[in-house]
């Protein structure tokens, strides 16, 4: 299986290599594209079963002690 896999990294590298620079730009588009979107769904996921709550602590407690900036 790990030889297969190396086989199928090796050929998307060569793929990649052949793309012209209008095509390479589309690809790295799409690809971060891809990785913003699982990234999103991630904190999404993290927020909604409270993974992410102490950053609201940690907000309001800077409100409260008058530490947060005006932007």
């Amino acid at each position: 299986m790990q030889v297969l896999g190396m086989a199928k990294l090796e050929e998307l590298e060569r793929a990649i290599a052949s793309l012209s620079d209008e095509e390479y730009r589309e690809f790295r588009r799409r690809f971060l594209e891809r990785d913003w979107e699982k990234w999103d769904r991630q904190i999404e996921n993290d927020s909604n079963v409270g993974k992410l709550s102490f950053l609201v602590k940690e907000g309001r407690d800077a409100k409260k002690g008058g530490h947060l900036k005006d932007l």
